[in-house]
C-alpha cells in the first residue's frame, strides 16, 4: 500500500487547494479551511515560494487557522526553503494553530523519496501551534524541542530513524495529547529499536497522551511485547499498533498483559494475526465496549524464506 489520497481534513477543518496563478475561484473564508499550498509535481510552472507569496497576497492570513504544504518541488529538493519561508511569514500567521508538512501522494513522490529538514524551527517560531504532521523521513531531523501547546504530533515514514525517534522522545511536550509515529522498514531508512520507544512507553514525560500510535513497523510484535508491559498504556483511551507486521506473537503479549479493557479503540489493521488468535482478541476486548480493528488481514508471503514472510503497509 502507498499514501494514494491527499489530506480531505486537517485540524477538524475541510481542505482547499489554493489554485494556481491561471485558475480563477472563488476563494473560502480564511478561517473556515485548511489551505493547502503546493506546486505540480513535475514540471511546475512557478516554485513553491511564488505560490506562496500569492497566498499571502491574496487571503486574510491573520485569520488562517491551518496549513498544508504539498509538494514544493521534484525529486529530492528538501523542504529548507518551505521552513524558512513559513518562519519568515510567523507575524502574518497570529491564529495559526496547525501545520502539516509534506502531503504529498505516491503518484507525486514516494514516501520514502520525500526529503525533509530539521522540522523544529517550525515549533519554536509557532508557539501557539496545536497540531504538527511531517511526511516523509529522508534527511528529517527532529532535535529535541521544547513546545507548551503541542496537542498532536504526527510522523508519517516509510523508514524512521533511531536519531529522529530520540529527539522526539527527548524532546518537552507537556501538553501532548496524540502521537502518532510511522516507524518503517530497515530497507527504507528505519534504524529505532524498542528502547528508544521507552520515554512514550513509560509515559512519564507525557502526562497528557491519551492516545499513541507506533505503527507500520517491521518490529511490531516487538513493540507490541513491550506495550504488554507499558505504564503509558493505563493512560489511553487509544492504542494504535496497525499497518506493521503484528502476528501472533506480538497479540498474544497485548492478551496476556496489562488489562486492555479501558480502552476505546485498539487499532491492529494490516497485520498477520491468525484466525484463532484474531478470535481471542474479539472475545477479550469487544464485550468491554473495546473497538478492535482487525480488518486487512494479510498472509505471509514466503514460507521458506523468514525475512520476507511479512511487509510494513507503508515503505517505498
Amino acid at each position: 500500500m502507498a499514501v494514494s489520497t491527499h489530506l480531505q481534513e486537517f485540524h477538524g477543518l475541510p481542505v482547499f487547494d489554493f489554485p494556481d496563478a491561471t485558475t480563477a475561484v472563488e476563494l473560502p473564508a480564511a478561517d473556515r479551511t485548511a489551505w493547502r499550498i503546493a506546486i505540480e509535481a513535475w514540471d511546475s510552472k512557478e516554485t513553491w515560494s511564488e505560490a506562496f507569496a500569492r497566498f499571502l497576497a491574496a487571503v486574510e492570513t491573520t485569520a488562517v487557522r491551518a496549513l498544508i504544504v504539498g509538494v514544493w518541488g521534484e525529486g529530492d529538493e528538501g523542504s529548507d526553503t518551505v521552513v524558512a519561508e513559513l518562519i519568515a511569514a510567523r507575524e502574518s500567521f497570529p491564529a495559526l494553530r496547525a501545520i502539516f508538512l509534506g502531503d504529498i501522494i505516491y503518484e507525486e513522490n514516494e514516501i520514502s523519496w520525500i526529503h525533509q529538514c530539521d522540522v523544529t524551527p517550525l515549533l519554536e517560531n509557532y508557539p501557539r501551534l496545536e497540531e504538527f504532521g511531517v511526511r516523509g523521513g529522508e534527511d528529517l531531523s527532529f532535535p529535541p524541542v521544547t513546545h507548551q501547546r503541542l496537542k498532536s504530533l504526527t510522523v508519517e515514514t516509510g523508514g524512521l530513524g533511531a536519531d529522529v525517534v530520540r529527539g522526539i522522545g527527548a524532546s518537552d511536550f507537556p501538553d501532548l495529547e496524540t502521537l502518532d509515529l510511522w516507524l518503517g522498514t530497515s530497507w527504507y531508512g528505519a534504524t529505532a529499536t524498542v528502547a528508544d520507544l521507552e520515554p512514550f512507553l513509560s509515559g512519564a514525560r507525557l502526562p497528557k497522551l491519551t492516545s499513541l500510535g507506533l505503527c507500520n513497523s517491521e518490529i511490531q510484535d516487538q513493540i507490541a511485547i513491550a506495550v504488554a508491559a507499558a505504564p503509558v498504556v493505563a493512560q489511553l483511551h487509544t492504542l494504535d499498533l496497525s499497518m506493521g507486521t503484528l502476528g501472533d506473537e506480538g497479540a498474544e503479549a497485548l492478551l496476556t498483559g496489562q488489562p486492555l479493557t479501558h480502552l476505546r479503540k485498539l487499532d491492529l489493521h494490516h497485520h498477520f494475526i491468525g484466525p484463532a488468535m484474531l478470535a481471542r482478541l474479539t472475545a477479550a476486548l469487544e464485550p468491554a465496549g473495546v473497538v478492535v480493528d482487525l480488518t486487512d488481514a494479510e498472509t505471509e508471503e514466503d514460507e521458506e524464506d523468514s525475512r520476507f514472510r511479512r511487509y510494513t503497509a507503508v515503505a517505498e
